[in-house]
């Protein structure tokens, strides 16, 4: 499929998301239609259970929808191997979680270079793409330190560096400033509301109130369906 002359970078067609044990089933998805435009930030909000993560994971490529379609930079994902999976999303995605999912026993340089894993060195070396990154998040003198010496809210702008350095098309936030207190929390979306504004698309699932007020616009996903959206 060759990708559209509009600014849709994801799409989601009627995608639904079973999960089964035994003889029961839970529906987590249904019926979802959903569009993202290049430079979009769109924030879904929901109770717990009402489908978000499993919706960011499908966007991800971590899941695998049940049914229905999931399109990204003009092409299908269905019927990919799992290592042509794992190019389109090191090509495409940048993820940030709530949890951090730093690794303590390397520092924060190695942490964000392993989101340069499986891209192919180009002219620009490894190490100035993580330099630069870091910069952006206003962590250089921090490269050689652990994440235990970090803070939270440092930890947490190690993961987001860890996300942009392969300059992703779309980057993908589950609850980001869960663990963090409100005025890290603060400081956390005032980057977020940066890198919209330097064109970056970003999606993120959160309980977070402030978060939804400042994205571009918001949807609401409740017992797996989305039932409304609203703008910022």
């Amino acid at each position: 499929m060759s990708e559209s002359k509009s600014n849709k970078l994801a799409q989601l067609i009627d995608v639904g998301c079973v999960f089964r044990s035994g003889q029961v089933e839970t529906h987590a998805l249904r019926d979802i239609n959903l569009e993202i435009e290049t430079g979009d930030y769109l924030a879904i909000t929901g109770e717990s259970g009402a489908g978000k993560s499993t919706l960011l994971s499908i966007l991800g490529m971590i899941a695998t929808p049940t049914s229905g379609d999931y399109v990204l930079a003009g092409q299908s994902v269905k019927g990919l191997t799992r290592s042509q999976i794992q190019q389109v999303r090191a090509e495409n995605i940048g993820f940030i979680f709530q949890a951090f999912h730093l690794i303590d026993h390397i520092t924060v340089e190695a942490n964000v270079q392993i989101g340069l894993k499986y891209l192919p060195s180009g002219s620009e070396s490894y190490k100035k793409r993580v330099a630069d990154v870091l910069e952006k998040v206003g962590l250089s003198h921090r490269m050689s330190h652990y994440p235990s010496q970090l803070s939270g809210g440092q930890r947490q702008r190690v993961a987001i560096a860890r996300a942009l350095v392969g300059d992703p098309k779309i980057i993908l936030a589950d609850e980001p400033t869960g663990n963090l207190d409100s005025v890290t929390g603060e400081t956390l979306l005032d980057l977020f509301d940066v890198l919209h504004k330097e064109g970056r698309t970003l999606v993120v699932v959160t309980h977070s109130e402030s978060l939804a007020a400042r994205a571009a616009r918001s949807m609401v996903i409740r017992d797996g369906r989305l039932v409304g959206e609203g703008h910022g």
